[in-house]
C-alpha cells in the first residue's frame, strides 16, 4: 500500500492502492508513518508524496467499517492524528502532487505537507455531507483561514468540490498544472529543494509553522528570523553561499 524509495537525497512516497483511489485504513497509516520515518533517519534533503492511478487519496477507507461499532475519535485522535503531525514535523522539505480525489484524511496529507501542487482537475472540498459525518483531518482550519466561514460552510452544506485551479485560485495550495505533467514538474521542485540549502529551509519552515500555530506577529517574527539568521551563520552551507556569490559563481550546498 506504502511504497518508499530514496535516491539522490530524494525520498518518494507513494500511496499505492489505485484500485480504491487510494483511500488509507489504519495499517496503511501506520505504513505511512513509517515511511516518513525511514526517510528522515536516511538524511534525505527533500521527499516528495504521490498517489497512484487515478487519485492522490479519497480519505479513509470505509468499505470494511461497521458504523455501530467505529470509533471515529479514536481512529482520528490517535492514527490519524499522529500521522499527520509526522509529515509536518519532516525536518527537510516536503512537496505533494495531488491529482483527481484528495478528500478527508487526504486533504490532511496535503495540509501537513509543505509544497502542494494540483492537478488543474483535481477534486478538493468536504463530501461528508452524504455521509452523516463532518470534514476532519485539519480541514476546517485550511478552508476558514483561506477561504472564509461563508465559502466554507457552503463546500460543507453542499459537497460541492472544487476543481485543483479553482483551489490554487483561492490560495488553497501552490500551483496548478495539467494533470500529465504533475508528477515531473513537482519531482523537478523538490530536486531543486533537495541541492539547495537545507538547514536554511528548515529555518524558514520553523519560522512558517510557528506564524501559523502560534499567530505570533511582525516583530516576534522578526525576531524569530534574526535568531535563525545567527544560527546559520556557523553552517556550511552559509559560507558557500557568500563565498559563491563573491565568485559569481553557482553554489554548491550540501545541506550542513
Amino acid at each position: 500500500m506504502i511504497e518508499l524509495s530514496i535516491s539522490g537525497g530524494i525520498a518518494e512516497v507513494q500511496l499505492n492502492a489505485p484500485q480504491k483511489l487510494n483511500s488509507l485504513d489504519a495499517e496503511a497509516l501506520t505504513q505511512l508513518g513509517e515511511a516518513y520515518t525511514q526517510a528522515e533517519a536516511e538524511g534525505v534533503r527533500a521527499l516528495l508524496l504521490h498517489g497512484a492511478g487515478r487519485g492522490f487519496c479519497a480519505g479513509r477507507d470505509i468499505s470494511a467499517v461497521d458504523p455501530s461499532t467505529d470509533d471515529a475519535y479514536a481512529f482520528l485522535s490517535d492514527t490519524v492524528t499522529p500521522v499527520l503531525r509526522r509529515i509536518a514535523a519532516f525536518p527537510a522539505p516536503t512537496f505533494a502532487a495531488v491529482q483527481g480525489a484528495c478528500l478527508g484524511i487526504g486533504l490532511g496529507l496535503a495540509i501537513a505537507t509543505d509544497v502542494v501542487y494540483v492537478a488543474e482537475d483535481a477534486k478538493i472540498g468536504s463530501p461528508f455531507a452524504s455521509l452523516g459525518a463532518t470534514l476532519d483531518s485539519g480541514g476546517h482550519a485550511l478552508f476558514v483561514e483561506r477561504l472564509g466561514a461563508h465559502r466554507t460552510l457552503d463546500l460543507i452544506y453542499t459537497a460541492e468540490l472544487m476543481s485543483g485551479a479553482e483551489a490554487v485560485h483561492s490560495g488553497l495550495f501552490s500551483r496548478a498544472v495539467p494533470r500529465e505533467e504533475l508528477l515531473e514538474f513537482t519531482r523537478d521542485k523538490a530536486r531543486r529543494a533537495a541541492s539547495g540549502a537545507t538547514l536554511a529551509f528548515r529555518e524558514s519552515k520553523a519560522l512558517v509553522a510557528r506564524i501559523r500555530d502560534e499567530r505570533i506577529g511582525l516583530w516576534e517574527s522578526l525576531s524569530d528570523e534574526n535568531r535563525a539568521q545567527g544560527r546559520l551563520c556557523d553552517s556550511a552551507d552559509y559560507a558557500e553561499g557568500f563565498a559563491a556569490f563573491q565568485a559569481k559563481r553557482k553554489p554548491s550546498f550540501t545541506g550542513k
